[in-house]
């Protein structure tokens, strides 16, 4: 496995990332298709053996047991100082006030509790899930100031918002010398390409690493479009990201099988590829509930697609709205 650099700093990654959504108990919160920790166990064993060192969980996944899941799985199959362990805060953890959102409160609450449950002092990437609506970005740019400064967080990034917001929150930093973010972890895959209008290039431009989540379309460019999964059927959040009356998408899956058949290659090498290998990219998250997962996902960063192939699979592509934030 080789590896890069997050972004402009000198942390070492994989430029693959686990997601660990998938592993949690089943039916805690909106994830009732996830593995529970006797099955979540050997994904987190093989992504480590295969060179993954890059962890992606959340504090709302399964109400906070994927990140207990994951934590004791990384401390009994790895040393600490070499993975990268990143969560992420913002959707409900509990129930109660100030159990959400991106509030000094509720920011130093979670990191405690995710830490907790974890079992670990520190994390290398704190996310936030999503953007607050309801909290100044100066208080919220503040406090992961004051956790990375307090020694519970090494590095903040973010998730899926608006580049304008995304830009405002950097610029916030910046202006007050608070720490910046790193990373971005957006929407990006065949299907869904509207990142490529503004929030990638803003990415490039300030040398912020992007971190694609769902770079398979949850599983649509793995499988023709009218097979469904078990976790398709279960997934109440993947459900709003994709219509199913959609013909580029339909055509744009098609595209997929024409060159992963051309190549005698399961499709989501082709799919997970393209998305690896696009400007700006660092590593994208994939999530991995059989053993051909992983597989799939690390012959996909040796595969180098030919220009006639890219050009394949991109001609379908029609604009689209805005789909996960």
């Amino acid at each position: 496995m080789r590896y890069v650099k997050l972004g402009r700093t000198g942390l070492e990654i994989s430029p693959l990332v686990l997601g660990c959504m998938t592993y949690g108990v089943p039916d805690r919160g909106n994830h009732a298709w996830t593995l529970d920790e006797e099955e979540s166990r050997p994904f987190i064993r093989k992504a480590l053996d295969l060179g993954i060192n890059f962890f992606d969980t959340a504090n709302a996944y399964s109400d906070g047991t994927s990140e207990e899941i994951v934590g004791r799985a990384l401390k009994d199959f790895a040393r600490r100082d070499e993975v990268v362990l990143a969560t992420k805060t913002f959707y409900r953890w509990r129930e109660g006030p100030n159990a959400g959102g991106l509030s000094r409160k509720a920011i130093f609450h979670s990191v405690d509790d995710s830490l907790r449950r974890l079992g670990t002092d520190y994390i290398d990437l704190l996310q936030i899930h999503r953007f607050d609506h309801g909290t100044p970005v100066e208080e919220t740019m503040e406090a992961l100031h004051d956790v990375v400064k307090a020694g519970k967080v090494r590095y903040i990034g973010a998730s899926s918002m608006y580049a304008w917001q995304f830009a405002k929150m950097v610029y916030t930093s910046r202006l007050h010398g608070w720490t910046e973010f790193v990373s971005m972890q957006d929407h990006y895959n065949l299907i869904q390409r509207e990142e490529e209008r503004e929030m990638i290039p803003f990415c490039i431009d300030q040398g912020i690493a992007v971190l694609p989540w769902s770079p398979l379309a949850r599983g649509r460019l793995t499988r023709d479009w009218d097979e469904g999964s078990a976790r398709q059927e279960r997934d109440v959040f993947g459900g709003t990201l994709y219509n199913a009356t959609e013909a580029s998408d339909r055509a744009i899956v098609a595209a997929v099988k024409k060159v992963a058949d051309g190549r005698g290659i399961p499709r989501a090498q082709v799919a997970l590829s393209w998305v690896a290998h696009r400007q700006g990219v660092t590593a994208p998250i994939v999530g991995a509930s059989k053993p051909h997962h992983l597989d799939d996902a690390v012959a996909a960063i040796d595969l180098v697609l030919t220009d006639e192939e890219t050009a394949l699979l991109e001609e379908a592509y029609g604009p689209h709205p805005v789909a996960g934030f």
